[in-house]
């Protein structure tokens, strides 16, 4: 199950939203709110709001799909934070001038992801288990004398040196 969810024209700068953004990227939602919500950074609380509401979107969805869902299970699986318009203004400035400002936006995207169910790693054989598996593999020639079998290019490869 995916949803996202977009705020747009957010009155803070894109680059200072992004070292916010960065760290939930890639991380489980509940853990997602924890950060946030602990964050000293203004635009923590505008992320918020974004995720917040794709998860909802992701809730919606589902109950129109008539799925299950479990909300903890969400991942933030894609994050980011676009330029938006800049306002530009000008406040007076020496001898007659005017100096411009820019107030500028920014565009936040956020998509969640159910995670997929994931499986143990496999543990290594144990000692007996290996043992019996070599023993259970066919015994190839010369292997079985505890010999390797020559290879026959470096056999021919030999000969040719010596006969220069």
């Amino acid at each position: 199950m995916e949803a996202r969810a977009i705020q747009r024209t957010v009155r803070q700068s894109a680059r200072k939203m992004r070292l916010v953004i960065d760290q939930i990227r890639g991380r489980a939602v509940p853990e997602a709110y924890a950060i946030l919500r602990f964050s000293k950074k203004l635009a923590a609380k505008q992320i918020h709001k974004v995720l917040k509401s794709a998860v909802a979107n992701a809730e919606q969805r589902a109950q129109r799909e008539n799925a299950a869902l479990d909300v903890d299970r969400l991942r933030v699986k894609y994050a980011v934070v676009n330029e938006g318009p800049t306002l530009k203004r000008f406040t007076p400035a020496a001898m007659g001038r005017a100096t411009p400002i820019k107030k500028r936006t920014s565009h936040v995207e956020i998509h969640v992801e159910a995670a997929a169910e994931t499986r143990a790693p496999k543990a290594p054989p144990t000692k007996t288990e290996a043992k019996a598996e070599a023993m259970a593999r066919p015994v190839r020639a010369g292997e079985a004398k505890g010999k390797r079998p020559k290879a026959k290019k470096a056999a021919k490869s030999k000969k040719k040196k010596a006969s220069r």
